[in-house]
């Protein structure tokens, strides 16, 4: 089950901290942004097991997903590509018609097989690779 909220829940802010922060090693991984997001988190029973953030970006005119994570034990379940139809959806309830975000290049796969493309070329963020990439519905 996938929930949405329009505040930032502990249960996202603890998957993040500890995928982002303490397997992956980011220091910065909270900002200004999570407080006007709509945040999705994903449960198996009363655990949550996933999340990303969903807002508006004026610089890009477009819709941007951020911060998607699964705990490890979840990851390769198909928790993500909930959480990704979760925001799309989200977005075209919005009147939104595409969807960005700032993938890790070691995922850039997994959002290719979901209908991602590149979009430019690899930046560092915070020391690890990154490419834009984009959807349109």
């Amino acid at each position: 089950m996938i929930k949405r909220y329009e505040t930032f829940p502990e249960e996202a802010m603890e998957i993040r901290k500890e995928v982002f922060v303490e397997e992956q090693g980011f220091e910065d991984e909270f900002d200004e942004i999570d407080a006007g997001c709509i945040h999705f988190v994903a449960f198996e029973g009363e655990m949550a097991v996933g999340t990303c953030r969903l807002f508006y970006d004026d610089r890009k005119a477009s819709y941007l997903l951020g911060r998607l994570a699964i705990r490890k034990p979840w990851r390769g379940k198909g928790v993500g590509a909930l959480l990704l139809e979760e925001a799309e959806r989200a977005v075209t309830e919005k009147g939104g018609r595409s969807l960005m975000l700032h993938s890790q290049c070691a995922a850039s796969a997994f959002y290719e097989k979901n209908g991602y493309q590149k979009m430019g070329e690899i930046e560092l963020e915070q020391g690890c690779p990154h490419v834009w990439m984009g959807k349109r519905f």
